[in-house]
Formats: structure tokens, C-alpha cells, sequence
């Protein structure tokens, strides 16, 4: 293979083809060169890429709710697995095989070698699209609420895709130039040139359409948000018993949220799945009764049951590893507490609690209410420490106990001569403007649930006043938001990052003409030789 004027070492490209077209031996590189088809397939393997870093994009994004599907997954198949390694795994994966194929065509084009791509590279790459697409229909059809997730997602990360994308596409300068400056026809360089700057012009205005509630001054940086611990602390202790709950309080939490079941003698308890086989060893102690209601058990029953020795097995926020041997010890004794002994913690810690009453579709659900309402109000705790949230018979409870603090999931269900009003949402439900406007009529705020860094800073720079988490432990330790910008400062970063980059690219556009205005005449001067000889030989 003759040597590239492009590329001053020759085994480089050799190995590169090798890699790219599987064609190592030197008579299958004869003749090789590149057609509109393998431009195409060139194309392609650019979408594919970029369609994969999508998906990784929102495969951590995702990671806040992941523990949210483990479980509905559990629901359905009885079988416990962490699956976002699995997810994070196969993406991975998939973003690296097709990146370093996109480099390796890259690098081929610059060398100017031929973009032969293998068969079985083209089978991947049909592979890796369809599985992506598929994650996404998944995505949307099972899990659709996760958009909203991603669009919450671009006010904190907006700024910096857009560095990354501006800087990607200034990288790129120089392969379309080099690749423009081969294409003898007009009409694909053309097409070329417009899409290439067409994007570029895109991007250097997005930051028109970058909006984040981070972008602000210091002194305008709202409160941090009070934390309620989502069943205590489940990433230090096992979920819904007491270990749980004291652990949280160690994470300065404001409110214990938990979820109440009521004994078929009627002694509410916690837990939050309506059966008991996900966090107790029922299918031990009462296998023929495993898959029961936990409504349907006694409390004589319920205490025979191990609430801890699950959260060391299955480890589900892969947190056990930083327990001390004490803790561990601890975790594996936990019992299923009734909502009485939470009740004295928060009273002894002053503590609100926030629970859901289960299942609200009960035939018994009204006596549920009564004895719920009557345990709390023989605890001895102050009314203004129970945050009422389940809507059945709300009025009743509201002339039983007229002291609790009403907090609603709907803003159709508020009194509204009641004041302060309070709302407990989940965070893909309300945007940034919606909590101002809800600061503005002092309704207090708390959404759920918010378990990543990157979403707390957001919901802080926007006001809200709490969130339930299962990070208490991690977001206890943030000082402030993850970042925090002025508008102007914003600005001016925006100039220079377009500034710099649109100098880099149109260096590379004018270094590569001269390159090839310096190699036109040694060319053209062949060209003539090889016409005179060719004429020569017709004669």
C-alpha cells in the first residue's frame, strides 16, 4: 500500500484499516477506496454514537429513581437484583464500541485511507441501535416519568453539555476539513459544510435556550432545604424500623416519612409494601402465608419476623460494605416496629412524621384511619409534629385531630382558607417556575425523592423548602449547591468558549487549504505527465 500524504507513518494506518475493515494482508488492501456507500455507513456509526451517548446520559440521570424500579421489578418477579450495574454495564459497553470505531474512522479519514467498514462491524452497529432504541421505547412506555427527570436534568448540566458539544464540534474541524478538501464534487462538500456549520452556528447560540435556576448571585441563593428521611435512613440501616429512623436523626432530618400498615388486631405498624417477602423472612417463618397481605397477619405474627437480615443480603444501595461490625450486628436484629415506637422517637428527637397509610383501597380502610389517628393521639406527641398526608377521610381526621398539619399530593384537595398550606409532590411533578409562584403564596414545599447531589442543587437554587431522600447521610454534607453562577460571569464564559472555538476552526479550515494549495502543484504537474502518456499510447 502506498504511503498516504496524509500520514507520515505507515503501519499506524495499516494497523487503523486492519482494525476498522479487518483487512490485514496486503493484497486485500489493493484497490480499496472510499465510495458514497461506505460514506454512509460512516454516517451512520456518527448517529449510532451519538444515539449511545444519549442513552448513557440518561442511564445516569435515571440512577436518583433506580431503587424505585429494583422494586416494582422485585414486585413482579419475587427476585431481587440491583439492576442499574447490569444497565451501566451493557451502556458502557456500547458507548465505548462505538466511540472507538467513530476514532478509528476519524483517524482513517485524516490518513487518508479507505473507510472500508467490516461486515461484522456494520452487524454491531445494527445491534447497538436497536438495543438503544429499544431501552428507550422501554424507557417511555414503562417508566415515562423519566423525561420529565431529564428535563429537570438540563438545568444543571446545560451549561457544561454545552462546553462539551461546542469543544466536540471544534474537534471535528479538522476531519470535515480534510474531508472537504478531498470531495471532488461540488454538491457533497456543499452539503457537508452546511451541516457541519450549521450545527456549529446552533450550538454557539444554545445558551439562548440554557435555562437553570443556579444562575444567580450568592445573596440571592435560597435557604438550604430541610431533609425528611424516606423510611428513616435506607442506606445506613435496613428501611422502616427503628435502627432506620435513629440513624437519620444523625443526618440532621427534619421529618421521618415512613408508610403505615394496620395488624389484623389492629396495631399499626410500618412497612411499605402491602406483602412482607421483600424486607422480612416470611417466607421462612410462614411460607404457606408468604405472599399474603401484611394486613392480614397479627401483631403476635409480625414480631416472630426479621426486618434487618434482608438489608445485609441483598444490600440494596450497595451500602453494607460501610457499616462498622457493631452496625452489621445491629442491622441483623431489626424487628417490624409499630407506628407507637416511631411515634416516641419523634418526640424524643422533636421530629415531624409524614406517613402513607396503606392500602387506601381497603374495605376497612376508614377503621384503618380511626386507629391510626387514636395511636397518635395517645403517643403524647405535639399535633404540630404530624404532617397528615392520606386523603380518605381527611375532614374526619381533621375534626378528630385539629391540630395536625395537612399536607396534600394534590393541589385540587387544598382548603384554601386553610393557612400555611403544604404540598408533598414528587419532584418530575412541578417545574422551577411553579415552586416560586408556590414560595410566593407561602405554600410550604417538599418534594420526593431526591437522593442525587446533582437534583438537590437544583431544587435548592430553586426554593424548594424540603425533600425527602434515602441520602440524608450525603446531602447533610453539601455547604451549598453543586455550582452556583452569576448571569454576567455565565456570559462571559459563553463568549469566550465560542469566541475560542470558532478561531480553532477556522485555523484548521485555513492551515489545511494551505497544506493543499502547497501539494496542488506537484499533483497537477502528474496529472498533465499522465494525460500526455495516455494520449501517447492511443496514438
Amino acid at each position: 500500500m502506498a504511503k498516504s500524504p496524509g500520514c507520515r507513518c505507515p503501519g499506524c494506518a495499516i494497523g487503523l484499516l486492519g482494525l476498522y475493515s479487518c483487512r490485514w494482508a496486503k493484497d486485500q488492501r489493493k484497490g480499496l477506496r472510499t465510495t458514497k456507500c461506505d460514506c454512509g455507513w460512516l454516517f451512520f456509526l456518527f448517529c449510532a454514537c451519538l444515539f449511545t451517548l444519549v442513552w448513557l446520559y440518561h442511564a445516569l440521570i435515571i440512577l436518583n429513581d433506580f431503587h424505585n424500579l429494583n422494586e416494582f421489578l422485585f414486585r413482579q418477579t419475587q427476585w431481587w437484583v440491583d439492576w442499574s450495574m447490569p444497565l451501566l454495564g451493557v451502556t458502557v459497553l456500547l458507548v465505548t464500541y462505538s466511540a472507538l470505531l467513530l476514532v478509528l474512522a476519524l483517524s482513517l479519514q485524516l490518513c487518508g485511507q479507505p473507510l472500508k467498514l467490516h461486515c461484522v462491524h456494520k452487524c454491531l452497529l445494527i445491534l447497538t441501535t436497536l438495543v438503544v432504541a429499544a431501552a428507550f421505547v422501554a424507557l417511555d412506555v414503562k417508566w415515562a416519568e423519566q423525561w420529565q427527570s431529564a428535563r429537570i436534568s438540563l438545568q444543571a448540566t446545560g451549561p457544561f453539555l454545552h462546553i462539551g458539544a461546542v469543544a466536540g464540534m471544534t474537534l471535528l474541524a479538522w476531519p470535515v476539513a480534510d474531508c472537504s478538501s478531498r470531495t471532488r464534487c461540488a454538491a457533497p462538500k456543499v452539503l457537508l459544510l452546511l451541516v457541519y456549520f450549521g450545527v456549529t452556528a446552533a450550538l454557539y447560540l444554545a445558551p439562548l435556550m440554557i435555562s437553570s435556576p443556579c444562575l444567580m448571585e450568592e445573596s440571592q441563593l435560597p435557604p438550604k432545604p430541610a431533609l425528611a428521611g424516606h423510611r428513616g435512613a435506607p442506606m445506613l440501616a435496613p428501611e422502616n424500623t427503628l435502627m432506620s429512623f435513629r440513624k437519620s436523626v444523625g443526618c440532621d432530618v427534619r421529618v421521618f416519612e415512613t408508610d403505615v400498615l394496620v395488624s389484623a388486631d389492629g396495631i399499626p405498624f410500618l412497612m411499605h409494601d402491602e406483602t412482607l417477602t421483600r424486607t422480612t423472612n416470611v417466607r421462612e417463618v410462614f411460607p404457606a402465608r408468604a405472599t399474603m397481605n401484611g394486613t392480614a397477619f397479627n401483631w403476635t405474627d409480625l414480631q416472630q419476623l426479621n426486618a434487618g437480615s434482608w438489608f445485609l443480603q441483598k444490600n440494596p444501595f450497595r451500602s453494607v460494605q460501610g457499616l462498622s461490625s457493631e452496625e452489621k450486628g445491629q442491622a441483623r436484629t431489626q424487628k417490624i416496629p409499630t407506628l407507637q415506637q416511631v411515634l416516641q422517637e419523634a418526640k424524643q428527637h422533636n421530629v415531624s412524621i409524614m406517613f402513607d397509610l396503606r392500602p387506601e383501597n381497603h374495605t376497612d380502610y376508614q377503621s384503618f384511619v380511626n386507629v391510626t389517628v387514636e395511636t397518635i393521639l395517645q403517643s403524647g406527641i405535639l399535633p404540630q409534629l404530624v404532617l397528615w398526608l392520606p386523603d380518605g377521610f381527611r375532614e374526619q381526621v381533621r375534626r378528630q385531630a385539629p391540630g395536625f398539619q395537612q399536607i396534600y399530593g394534590l393541589k385540587s384537595s387544598w382548603n384554601e382558607t386553610e393557612s400555611p398550606l403544604r404540598v408533598n409532590l414528587p419532584y418530575q411533578d412541578i417545574s422551577t417556575e411553579e415552586i416560586g409562584r408556590y414560595r410566593q403564596d407561602n405554600v410550604s414545599v417538599n418534594l420526593y425523592v431526591v437522593n442525587e447531589p446533582w437534583l438537590f442543587s437544583v431544587l435548592w437554587c430553586a426554593g424548594v423548602g424540603s425533600v425527602t431522600t434515602n441520602a440524608c447521610q450525603v446531602l447533610k454534607e453539601m455547604k451549598r449547591p453543586l455550582w452556583l453562577l452569576p448571569r454576567s460571569t455565565y456570559l462571559m464564559v459563553w463568549i469566550v468558549t465560542d469566541c475560542v472555538s470558532f478561531l480553532l476552526i477556522l485555523s484548521a479550515f485555513l492551515l489545511l487549504q494551505k497544506c493543499s494549495r502547497r501539494k496542488e502543484p506537484a499533483g497537477s504537474k502528474t496529472d498533465v505527465l499522465l494525460t500526455k502518456i495516455n494520449s501517447l499510447m492511443q496514438e
